[in-house]
């Protein structure tokens, strides 16, 4: 291996592993959160949980432009450095916050740490050729994983640190994170080797140009999508089961984590399937599997009582008996359904829909009755459980399809935007980080207009359709252009 090679490997072990727990703590008040409020400890609201959720996010999304841009002037190792520090001081701030608006005002500088995408991304690339790229930026995308690490660990640390003290043991856990955070910049200021584009004009024009390419903004919705509301829901997920299936914190960061792991692990094969088969198929492939998915997961548990078959008289004449089981119409006897009066609760935990039919008396005996009047009315109770197992199944593999839709994106930049990976992957980061910040948000105002959790994969079901239309149209677009650039060259 050659020593150029090398220092390319570690340069990008050591982006990949400050990313991780970057990740890690970006996405950290998703739990932190659920675990206050789940003990009364603060009061927050379901819209003030959304916000408390999104506001990190928000300032680590639009950092990623001028940290980007940065990158690209002047090399990414002390940039990476100085934001991992910067970070660490306002986590350390963190346990002082006795408020929503301190917590909220410290969250927003501490969440600068999700600019280091940006910064990672184009320190990584500036240090591989063009046939690396896919595979380099897929491995430095592993980082997200950061996001299972704190649902999968942090509640269990929680826990543990609020046995001996309920009211201040959570302030442990920001304290844990921000030493993390120094740790890694100790390791890049002692083993990193900085370097940058050479020969690149460094005017803000220049570094600015490509927001005029509609193609960015496109590459930045797909982000929105895949990236934005991965980190959306790395955080939502957590009280989401907590409050739709029960569960207790430890076990909803447990199954949050099948979202989150793959989101991390599998975007390093999908650098490797954008080399091979090209970002564009693999983007076919990921908006269309989160259009169905998504499909699959917004219908909420609910008990649906509609109208069914009834009985009716097949003449006119006088009621003379009335039984639960039957009615007596002069001479005439019509059954009445009284099996299945309503589907087991208790014990139905199906995946399918379940189905209970039944018929209810609404006359009376010397009533008289004409020819077709009901004499006992049909019920049908349509039960779906939403079964949790089919619906971690469903949201694993959502996560596994965005993990590759991630690497697809940025497979993209290197092609279009070789010399402006930095800014260009700032921009898409930024817009991408966005959906991360008004993704709780939204998802907690439509939660507290419908009334019901699965309002949010309604929501991302539209937005997915949206994406898939956008690519489509660009596709036949380039193709009808290449086609037209044939004929007038015959």
């Amino acid at each position: 291996m050659s020593s150029s090679l090398a220092q390319s490997h570690k340069v990008l072990f050591l982006n990949t592993l400050a990313f991780i727990l970057c990740f890690a703590c970006w996405t950290m008040n998703g739990v932190l959160v659920a675990f206050l409020t789940d003990k009364g400890i603060f009061d927050f609201s379901v819209v003030q949980i959304g916000w408390l959720l999104g506001i990190p996010v928000l300032t680590g999304s639009l950092l990623r432009l001028p940290l980007g841009i940065m990158t690209d002037r002047y090399g990414g190792k002390y940039i990476f450095i100085g934001l991992l520090l910067f970070c660490a001081l306002f986590l350390f701030l963190l346990p002082f916050a006795t408020s929503f608006l301190m917590f909220a005002t410290i969250s927003f500088m501490w969440g600068m740490v999700g600019a280091s995408f940006a910064v990672g991304v184009g320190y990584t690339s500036v240090w591989y050729p063009k046939e690396w790229q896919g595979r380099a930026l897929g491995i430095f995308g592993v980082g997200n994983a950061g996001a299972a690490l704190t649902t999968f660990i942090a509640p269990s640390l929680l826990n543990h640190f609020s046995q001996s003290d309920p009211q201040n043991g959570w302030k442990m856990l920001p304290v844990i994170y921000g030493i993390s955070l120094i740790v890694v910049a100790v390791l890049m200021l002692l083993f990193a080797k900085n370097k940058k584009y050479e020969n690149v004009s460094t005017s803000l024009a220049y570094e600015l140009s490509p927001l005029k390419s509609v193609r960015v903004w496109r590459f930045g919705l797909y982000y929105f999508l895949v990236f934005g509301f991965f980190i959306a829901f790395s955080q939502w997920l957590v009280p989401y089961f907590m409050n739709v299936y029960a569960t207790s914190l430890v076990v909803a960061g447990l199954f949050a984590s099948c979202f989150s792991l793959p989101g991390g692990v599998i975007r390093a094969v999908g650098g490797f399937l954008a080399d091979k088969f090209g970002a564009r198929k693999v983007m076919y492939w990921v908006l269309g599997s989160s259009v169905i998915i998504s499909f699959l997961l917004m219908f909420p548990k609910m008990d649906i009582f509609t109208g069914g078959v009834g009985v009716s008289s097949g003449g006119k004449g006088t009621v003379t008996e009335v039984a639960p089981d039957r009615i007596v119409v002069g001479t005439k006897e019509y059954k009445v359904n009284i099996a299945g009066q309503g589907v087991d609760l208790e014990n139905n935990n199906s995946v399918f829909p379940s189905k209970a039919s039944w018929q209810e008396v609404v006359v009376k005996q010397n009533q008289d009755v004409k020819k077709k009047e009901l004499l006992a009315k049909g019920i049908t109770h349509i039960h779906f459980s939403a079964n949790m197992w089919i619906f971690i199944v469903l949201v694993f593999m959502l996560g596994f399809s965005w993990a590759i839709g991630k690497a697809a994106v940025y497979r993209y930049i290197p092609d279009y935007f070789p010399k402006q990976v930095g800014v260009v992957g700032g921009i898409v980061g930024l817009i991408g980080g966005l959906g991360g910040f008004v993704g709780p948000i939204i998802f907690g105002y439509i939660l507290n207009y419908t009334g019901f959790w699965t309002s949010s994969w309604i929501f991302i079901f539209l937005l997915s359709i949206l994406c898939l239309a956008l690519l489509i149209h660009a596709v036949s677009y380039l193709n009808k252009k290449k086609t037209s650039e044939i004929q007038n060259n015959i």
